[in-house]
């Protein structure tokens, strides 16, 4: 069972208000609800899920079903601790169907069948594909990270196809959204390698993949062990991000706790017994990699330098430590989206 911890609105606030607006809810909104809550885990007036999911019910009665999507994704952040948020995320979803007439790309909800060592899972994946889209193109795999699922991430995968040309498949991560389970790097792998195969028969038979956070663990693994054709880690974890001793900011210890499936605040010592199976240091120590682009902010608070800069050097692979910027270069995404863009366009039709 998921548990709840202690954790201050104003720090996540402070931390993701740039993200919430980017993502497209108005300022004036989002200034509305952090004027008023006051708690985090409370279902009432001046809770967190309560304020974020009035917001939402208000854009759906006007039918601004995306806005009602986004706002409900807000409200079940940053976990599913509770059954308001899961209700958060069934609205959610309810509404970024609603919202699909709307769409600048053709959309499609799959149910692809992962079969894994304990047996089979259905794993909920989204096909974006751009217009006149003909399956004659490459296939994107898209994920997020521990808290910012594939419906949240919905403006940037939408302009990633339309960009490119390619079709989107997006997916939440194990241990998080709508996939089952608690996230586990060699099952997340095993997950990405079946979804790969899956999406050969969607497109031209080439697929890339783009993982933002944690979700750039498993494009990381996916790219590393050539998976893949092509991978785009963004902000992701691969190994100094799990040596013993690490902590986590803003309240990242229980959101990456609920993820693992602990059902109380793990102690330190009892998040470190998680961390070496998904140090990558394995897969570093080859020489069998795609080519790969790898990217994150030099002030990032969550993942290391070196999870960035051990790529440098190695064979078909792109670096960028971006200055004067945090975890996954969010206040320098135009430029993180260019530098993506120009490598996507000289890789996504190039010879393995």
């Amino acid at each position: 069972m998921p548990y709840q911890w202690k954790l201050a609105p104003e720090d996540l606030f402070a931390e993701r208000y740039r993200q919430m607006v980017s993502s497209g809810l108005p300022a004036e909104d989002v200034d509305t609800v952090r004027s008023a809550v006051a708690d985090m885990w409370l279902d009432q007036p001046g809770g967190w899920v309560y304020e974020w999911s009035r917001l939402a019910a208000g854009y759906a009665r006007h039918h601004r079903h995306q806005r009602a999507a986004l706002a409900y994704g807000w409200a079940k952040f940053p976990a599913l601790t509770d059954d308001a948020r899961r209700t958060a995320l069934e609205r959610q979803l309810e509404q970024y169907v609603l919202a699909v007439p709307g769409f600048k790309v053709g959309f499609e909800r799959r149910m692809v069948q992962v079969l894994g060592e304990h047996g089979g899972t259905v794993v909920p994946v989204h096909l974006l594909t751009p217009p006149g889209w003909s399956g004659d193109a490459p296939i994107l795999l898209a994920s997020g990270g521990v808290d910012t699922w594939k419906m949240d991430f919905h403006g940037l995968f939408e302009e990633v196809a339309l960009r490119t040309g390619m079709g989107v498949l997006t997916f939440d991560i194990p241990g998080t959204g709508e996939c089952a389970g608690p996230m586990d790097s060699e099952d997340g792998a095993d997950m990405v390698r079946a979804l790969a195969a899956d999406a050969r028969a969607l497109g031209n038979g080439r697929v890339l993949h783009l993982g933002i956070s944690m979700g750039g663990h498993f494009s990381a693994c996916s790219g590393l062990a050539g998976d893949v054709d092509a991978a785009v880690v963004i902000g992701g974890p691969v190994e100094a991000a799990f040596a013993r001793g690490r902590t986590f900011a803003h309240g990242m210890d229980g959101i990456v706790g609920n993820a693992l499936g602990f059902d109380h605040e793990p102690t330190h010592a009892e998040l470190a017994q998680s961390w070496p199976s998904f140090a990558l240091r394995p897969l570093l120590d080859l020489d069998v990699n795609v080519p790969m682009l790898v990217m994150n902010g030099a002030e990032d608070v969550h993942v290391p330098q070196h999870d960035t800069l051990v790529f440098e050097g190695r064979r078909d692979t792109e670096v960028h430590l971006l200055p004067d910027t945090g975890h996954c270069a969010v206040s320098k995404l135009p430029q993180v989206l260019q530098l993506m863009f120009e490598w996507m366009e000289r890789h996504k039709a190039s010879p393995r």
